[in-house]
């Protein structure tokens, strides 16, 4: 490439590697809730799981790298796409599994309330809107706090696409996101915080940057859009390990895996944004990624309370392992039966409206544009590109 040459953008492709870091992102958030909580077990779980419990007080770092691959996608699926095309997208693909999520939970609460009480109907109600984040009502599943970031993150994504998701435009919002991300601790504005999210943006920022290595290829500035999030999510792991975790076992759990683990997600992100791992494209990939959503949605009460009834009746390992494989024969069902015939008619749905809004919204008139005036009979017409030549 000689001086001076910009390189072109390159056309993306479905990447199976993504699929296979998702899925192995909800296996780790699985492994964690089923072999730390006690509430399961009626006990401490180190001492149900005195060797798999020391790897997966870890897996929570598996929202972590969810995240990081939520930049990237959102990112990358958004490119060439108005603001009505985008916001289709996103509720066609995170509401249908969700709706059967959140009844498929109330339900299992309501009749087995062992691990919790089954929610109110008026928070069930809350939760099927995914904005209970907001109003201050308690999630049907603990799992789902994730969801109103996600939710966020598409929010403030929505300002990019509405100024067109260009390569100049997406960096300029990961620079201001960046700021507002220091700033908000350290300002008394709850607007701020709210949108900022310190310990999450540094992921969904990353994943941006390495999509725009994907796309347009690496260079110093990216590098360094990088290397700051890197830094910056390093800083905050020892918090979302105490939200995670509580005080008392952070205090005896070592943290400098959990930087490693960092580390790890974002060396495979440069990987897959240098083409590194377009070498792998086995065919399961996909498939597993498809039951991530699914998995990670119903795992957590559902799984929950399974293991809390059968916990006198079969041993311990037997027992996650068996409510694992059958939470996920049941997302690979909810992704068949609901995810894949509902999304379809719901988004082509929404796209007959957003096609309605358009037809029937007249178009704004250029700024400092005539009214067209009436041509005579049979008055010549000279072509657009030919005008003011003669």
């Amino acid at each position: 490439m000689g001086t001076g040459t910009r390189r072109t953008e390159r056309e993306p492709r479905r990447l199976a590697v993504l699929d296979g870091i998702r899925i192995l992102a909800a296996l780790a958030v699985v492994f964690y809730h089923y072999v730390v909580l006690a509430s399961a077990w009626g006990e401490p779980a180190a001492g149900v799981f005195p060797v798999a419990h020391r790897f997966a007080v870890y897996g929570w770092l598996g929202v972590e790298i969810f995240f990081l691959v939520s930049g990237f996608v959102i990112c990358m699926s958004a490119w060439g796409r108005g603001l009505g095309d985008f916001a289709v997208s996103r509720v066609a693909r995170l509401f249908p599994a969700y709706w059967a999520g959140v009844l498929l939970t109330s339900l299992v609460l309501f009749f087995w309330p062992e691990v919790r009480a089954g929610a109110k109907f008026s928070d069930i109600v809350a939760n099927l809107s995914m904005l209970q984040g907001g109003l201050g009502v308690p999630n049907v599943d603990d799992a789902y706090w994730t969801l109103f970031v996600e939710l966020k993150f598409y929010a403030l994504f929505a300002l990019v696409v509405m100024r067109g998701v260009t390569y100049r435009n997406c960096l300029l919002f990961c620079g201001i996101w960046t700021l507002a991300g220091v700033v908000a601790p350290t300002v008394d504005d709850g607007l701020l915080s709210f949108f900022a999210m310190p310990s999450a943006s540094p992921y969904f920022i990353a994943g941006m940057a390495f999509h725009l290595m994907r796309r347009f290829g690496p260079n110093a500035v990216l590098w360094m859009v990088v290397g700051v999030q890197f830094l910056l999510a390093q800083h905050y792991l020892h918090d979302r390990m105490v939200s995670s975790l509580g005080e008392a076992v952070t205090a005896r759990t070592p943290l400098w895996p959990a930087h490693v683990i960092v580390l790890l997600g974002f060396a495979v992100m440069a990987a897959l944004a240098l083409g590194a791992l377009d070498g792998i494209r086995w065919r399961w990939l996909p498939h597993a990624g498809a039951v991530s959503y699914p998995l990670y949605l119903i795992h957590m009460m559902v799984g929950l309370t399974v293991i809390h009834h059968f916990r006198d009746r079969v041993a311990p390992v037997p027992l996650a392992l068996g409510t694992g494989g059958c939470v996920l024969l049941l997302a690979w069902a909810l992704h068949r039966l609901v995810e894949r015939p509902l999304g379809r008619r719901l988004g082509a749905a929404l796209r007959r409206g957003i096609q309605d809004v358009r037809v029937s919204t007249p178009p704004r008139p250029a700024l400092g544009a005539l009214p067209a005036q009436p041509s005579a009979p049979g008055a010549e017409r000279v072509p657009a590109g030919r005008r003011g030549l003669s």
